[in-house]
């Protein structure tokens, strides 16, 4: 048994490469095999937001608080709030973040496969991304 204590693992800042605007991953858990769970709790900042991006077997979001954003290639853009829960499809190309004014923090959980978690692709555009939810 691990037991990791708060405060004992630093916050750290999302990469630019991967995410638009400041966004601040916490690390629940990362995979020792041959355990398959990567889970974090990710801050959205009003406005930021992840690039388009997939994962092999699938993701689910939890959102702790505030209001965000999720997107599927092709989809309309979604609003989601606190207590909302998402899975998002093996392979299902999306993006998801916080709201143009509101920060949105969730828990993000996806399983590895072959020690792949993402495929992260092109940064989503602020035309996508202001796109009216529903739309």
């Amino acid at each position: 048994m691990d037991i990791h204590l708060a405060g004992s693992r630093p916050t750290r800042r999302a990469p630019k490469e991967n995410f638009t605007g400041t966004v601040w991953q916490d690390p629940i858990i990362t995979p020792q095999a041959p355990a398959r769970m990567v889970a974090n709790r990710v801050a959205f900042e009003p406005g930021a937001r992840t690039a388009w991006h997939s994962h092999p077997l699938g993701q689910t979001l939890y959102v702790v608080s505030g209001v965000g954003r999720v997107q599927t290639k092709g989809g309309p853009v979604r609003e989601i709030r606190a207590g909302d829960v998402v899975w998002i499809p093996p392979g299902e190309k999306h993006w998801h973040g916080g709201a143009p004014t509101t920060g949105m923090v969730h828990i993000a959980m996806q399983e590895s496969l072959d020690g792949n978690h993402a495929t992260w692709l092109e940064h989503v555009t602020d035309t996508e991304y202001v796109a009216k939810p529903g739309a």
